[in-house]
């Protein structure tokens, strides 16, 4: 037998300039997972509302507009941006005015600039109310082949949130050392 046969998967070298050692290789690859799971996500959610009715917004206005709906209560910019984990506050406004230009949020009540807050409007809350329909007949019938499904959904959760914070951390020290201009 050919040496290259009788190694298996020892004969696919996984390692590479940012993981060499076998921690480091399993967070690349669970980092690779995600760069692949968020685009299938956003494809996913631009689909969705596509097929619900508005077929000109991106995955993070789909977004966006579910968690405006979230509970029934109008957010902030800023509640948005710490729900979504986001600090892009420019794109966010750029998201928050496509969605209203397509009449599907509005500003609630009639506060000062700096505390607006946005609601769906009746046409939002048809698309919102279709685009949980689409996912339930469409995407719920795949995650229910799974055998454990809701709580492979939990223990993921948790590991994710995990993550999340652990990036956050990572990155407020990696700009704590970045070198200065003069460096």
């Amino acid at each position: 037998m050919a040496k290259s046969q009788s190694r298996g998967a020892d004969a696919v070298n996984r390692s590479w300039h940012i993981s060499r050692t076998p921690e480091e290789i399993a967070l690349t690859e669970l980092e690779y997972s995600l760069f692949r799971v968020f685009e299938s996500f956003t494809r996913w959610q631009m689909e969705c509302v596509a097929t619900a009715g508005v077929p000109n917004l991106s995955g993070a206005d789909a977004a966006i507009l579910n968690v405006v709906r979230m509970r029934d209560r109008p957010k902030g910019i800023s509640d948005i941006a710490r729900l979504l984990n986001r600090d892009d506050i420019a794109n966010l406004q750029y998201s928050l005015r496509k969605l209203s230009k397509a009449g599907l949020i509005e500003k609630a009540g009639h506060s000062a600039k700096k505390d607006v807050t946005y609601q769906v409007t009746a046409r939002g809350r048809t698309i919102t109310e279709s685009y949980a329909r689409i996912r339930a007949e469409l995407l719920m019938p795949m995650v229910g082949s799974l055998a454990d499904g809701r709580a492979d959904f939990d223990r993921g959760s948790r590991v994710l949130s995990l993550l999340t914070g652990m990036y956050d951390q990572a990155a407020r020290l990696a700009a704590t050392y970045r070198p200065g201009p003069a460096e």
